[in-house]
């Protein structure tokens, strides 16, 4: 048998699984449901290994031995023999929102589980495993053990704010039922010690390791279900005078008709849509973690392929192979099903951003801008008026060729009528200063406005060819739109708007570029061939002859090996499963029937031409219908109840992890972009603010270089050169911790400074200082003299004149009081909590009697006289021991 044993973090609680290795083909699992102490555990792995020994008392040859340590089971996967499970052996952070870490898989391990004794080998198991592993896990797959990652943030806090009438009427678990990893703020209970938590089913569109699960979803316990997400996440701190405020981008690959870019174009027969990625931004105050006490915003899009029948044949090997309608769809049957998972999903209004070419020699986009405008149309003809789909075409290719027009102005413009149609999320109500002083555009801000916020209603779905090089730039342009409306929200700024070159849209420009490298590479081959400095015409000369080299990479990959990573794909996610009797995979001559299902079996039910939309759906529009609390909706949720001492809810010890040694590896392992140290100038005396525009050469960058080219900058600082260095041509890493590449153009001025400054790589810090320390003329644009002047001697003994002044009057004003108090004449009360509070003294404010009884007590625990235990003392103590130990 294989035993595995997990645990919670604190590894405090317990778990075990058994896996029998006797069934050549079947899995058998066995789960206890039981929750075990650790003491518990070893007293059991100790019998385990007594018992399974060849000899009592044989220590050599033990019958229990450690296979493997991991951080969790991505699932369990079977081909022609037995069954392998999947673990993840390697993670790192990546991530933190509200105390939730996000960890991104690094390594994993498959282990064949039947015995060898028992195992029946077939000669086509190694190539189908061959071609699982071709699906590298290791390259952008992330899950986290408390947040679900396949809903947005807004789903996930508006599911937490649920009445609590509500939860109580649900059945809860007995406490030994209830333990779960998944750890969720509580809902407390009006004066009870109890508190209620929820746990949400995952969206399995966005899930990836749904079918690897789907073997022992219903035989174990929910905690041993880890989703994973495949996409992007990256995380960069903006610091505002040292306030940090983290943001966080998180991409979410659709599991649903999932392939590379020629292979998987358009739709299939269910409504979903090629390429599909959710794109969520949150921005937060990472000052305060916790979700209730926080200030936390996200704004939510989608790209996608043009939900229609089409495809393109890449037999002829051409860099643009003709488009072709496959189906005549008269009546819109696949936009319908997909615009119905994006009314369930998001709400109205939807809003269509489509950038296809409109005016061509020979038609080839405008085919599906055409047969767009006909579904839409169609679809918007049953739809309420307040509700209808909002389409905007717009040529993009067209306006980057013109040298009138300035593409990413026109882009702005269109964001901003996007945002202030869907609004944003932002868990917190207006601030007093913005109700006080409130702006226009915040004022035309739609969404919906709640007690507690504001949600975000309808999204825009971006679109163009390949959802990739202007999909990625005109989402950049619609989220740094929503970003100055979410730190206006949040307080932080005065107006809502960022303007280029601050180094605000730097760091975001920095983050929605490295996303958009990362799913370029996956659906595409290559990374992204037009950036959004291409779009504003300020890329060097070398950005040219690297554009061509993406060009020629993404042709290779679409040409040569997009086939095998599109059989891995199906392998991977269940589409396709091996039998015997069956073809293989490799000898398929198509896929198209994987995906539609359709093909093979005639559906029961048929959608009606007319009411297109899921039934409820219209009822609680523009509000998703995901989010809305109704008895379907609660069927998705488990309820549990907690002691109010439980390890499960403290977000302290889940955050800052007390119960473990503290490593510098472990604790500075997320290595995020921080405006302050990447993007602000070096000069000592500049605004420090992010939001204050840079020239071109005034960057970070431009001194410390990327990564990639540290090594240079070193060398420069040895040879004292003032030339810049030629361009690298090195590989450019999508990881969501490198630079993609973005501002490699600014490595030019470099030469504008004497002395560059070294990056150290060890204890080297003295001479970074040299070119920090400035005159004080540079800094505050005066010189102190030795001795001060005689007109500023003259003003200094006036002000202390009118200080001594003060003081007079005020004690004379205090006697006075006192001799003939004044019923009738107004008393001002100083808001200061100092009695005395002037130029002059300070008298420090008096505390109250039982914070100086405080305060007397720590000062006696720390000579070691310990105050007597109340009894609240005892029962605290009592639950944290029971919590920890029984």
């Amino acid at each position: 048998r294989y035993f595995l044993v997990g645990s919670n973090p604190a590894e405090t609680k317990y778990r075990v699984l058994k896996i029998d290795r006797t069934e050549p083909k079947d899995l058998v699992i066995i789960d206890d449901k039981h929750v075990y102490t650790q003491q518990e555990v070893r007293e059991l792995l100790g019998r385990l290994d007594l018992g399974n020994r060849t000899k009592m008392g044989q220590k050599g040859s033990s019958g229990l031995s450690r296979a493997v340590s991991a951080f969790g089971i991505v699932g369990f996967v079977r081909f022609l023999e037995g069954y392998y499970i999947v673990l993840i052996t390697k993670r790192r952070k990546m991530a933190d929102i509200g105390g939730h870490a996000i960890y991104k898989i690094e390594d994993t391990n498959m282990i064949y589980i039947p015995n060898d004794s028992v195992r029946v080998s077939h000669p086509d198991e190694a190539r189908y495993l061959r071609i699982f592993q071709n699906v590298d896990l290791s390259s952008n797959f992330y899950f986290s053990y408390s947040y679900d990652l396949s809903h947005s943030l807004q789903y996930n806090l508006t599911v937490l704010r649920m009445p609590l009438e509500i939860l109580k009427t649900e059945t809860t678990q007995t406490r030994q039922e209830s333990f779960d990893i998944f750890e969720d703020e509580g809902l407390s209970t009006q004066g009870g010690s109890g508190v209620f938590g929820i746990c949400s089913k995952p969206y399995e569109k966005y899930v990836w390791n749904a079918k690897l699960l789907e073997a022992v979803r219903s035989a174990v316990h929910r905690d041993w279900l880890l989703y994973i997400i495949n996409g992007f996440c990256g995380q960069s701190k903006l610091l505002i005078y040292g306030r940090p405020i983290y943001v966080t981008l998180i991409a979410r690959r659709s599991s649903k008709f999932a392939g590379t870019r020629f292979l998987k174009r358009g739709a299939n027969c269910e409504g979903d849509v090629a390429n599909e990625v959710e794109t969520e931004q949150i921005l937060y105050d990472a000052s305060v973690m916790s979700f209730s006490a926080g200030s936390y915003s996200s704004y939510v899009q989608v790209r996608g392929s043009v939900p229609l029948y089409w495809s393109q044949d890449i037999s002829t090997m051409m860099p643009k192979p003709p488009i072709t309608l496959d189906q005549a769809d008269p009546y819109a049957h696949v936009a319908a099903l997909h615009f119905d998972q994006m009314l369930q999903r998001f709400g109205s209004p939807i809003i269509i951003l489509n950038l296809v070419k409109e005016r061509e020699k020979r038609k080839h986009e405008r085919i599906l801008s055409e047969e767009l405008v006909a579904a839409v149309t169609y679809l918007n003809q049953f739809l309420p008026p307040e509700h209808a789909i909002i389409y905007i075409p717009w040529d993009m290719a067209k306006y980057t060729k013109s040298k009138l027009c300035n593409v990413l102005d026109r882009l702005n413009v269109i964001a901003e009528s996007v945002v202030k149609k869907t609004g944003f999320f932002v868990n917190r109500p207006d601030s007093y200063c913005s109700i006080l002083r409130p702006d226009e555009k915040w004022n035309e801000l739609g969404g919906c406005v709640v007690s507690t916020g504001r949600l975000q209603t309808g999204v825009l779905r971006t679109n163009c060819v390949d959802c990739l090089d202007r999909t990625n730039t005109a989402q950049f342009m619609v989220g740094k739109c929503a970003l100055a409306y979410q730190l206006y929200s949040l307080g932080l700024i005065d107006k809502p708007n960022l303007q280029f070159d601050t180094d605000a849209v730097r760091l975001f420009e920095e983050l929605y570029e490295d996303h958009g490298d990362t799913l370029s590479l996956q659906y595409g081959g290559s990374q992204l061939v037009h950036r959004v400095k291409t779009y504003r015409k300020i890329a060097p000369w070398t950005q040219h002859s690297k554009d061509i080299m993406q060009t020629l990479s993404r042709y290779y990959s679409n040409a040569f090996s997009d086939a095998d990573r599109q059989d891995s794909i199906n392998l991977f996610l269940g589409v396709f499963k091996p039998a015997e009797g069956k073809p293989h995979l490799w000898e398929l001559p198509t896929d198209f029937y994987l995906h539609h299902k359709n093909t093979l079996s005639l559906s029961q039910t048929r959608q009606s031409y007319t009411y297109w939309w899921t039934t409820g759906v219209l009822k609680h529009l523009p509000l998703p219908f995901d989010e809305v609390t109704c008895a379907e909706n609660r069927r998705k949720l488990t309820v549990k109840k907690f002691h109010k001492y439980e390890e499960e809810i403290d977000i302290h010890n889940e955050f800052f992890r007390p119960y473990e040694l503290s490593s510098f590896d472990e604790t500075f392992c997320l290595a995020m972009t921080n405006s302050t140290r990447d993007f602000m100038p070096k000069n000592v005396g500049i605004d420090p603010s992010p939001f204050t525009v840079r020239k071109p050469d005034e960057t970070g960058k431009s001194v410390l270089g990327n990564k990639n080219n540290r090594e240079e900058t070193v060398l420069q600082r040895k040879t004292a050169a003032s030339a810049p260095p030629p361009p690298s041509e090195e590989a450019v890493s999508s990881s969501s911790e490198d630079d993609s590449g973005t501002d490699k153009e600014d490595e030019g001025a470099v030469s504008q400074r004497s002395t560059p400054v070294k990056v150290t790589d060890t204890g080297d810090s003295a001479k970074i200082t040299e070119n920090v320390v400035q005159s004080t003329k540079d800094v505050y644009g005066v010189n102190l003299s030795d001795i001060p002047s005689e007109d500023d001697l003259a003003i200094y003994a006036r002000f202390v004149q009118l200080g001594q002044s003060q003081h007079k009057q005020d004690k004379s004003s205090q006697q006075f009081c006192s001799r003939r108090p004044l019923d009738k004449v107004i008393n001002l009360i100083p808001i200061s909590s100092f009695s005395q509070d002037n130029i002059y003294e300070v008298q420090p404010p008096r505390a109250d009697r039982k914070s100086i009884e405080i305060f007397h007590a720590h000062i006696q625990a720390g000579r070691g006289n310990m105050q007597p235990l109340g009894r609240d003392d005892f029962l605290m103590y009592r639950e944290y021991i029971r919590n920890r130990y029984m």
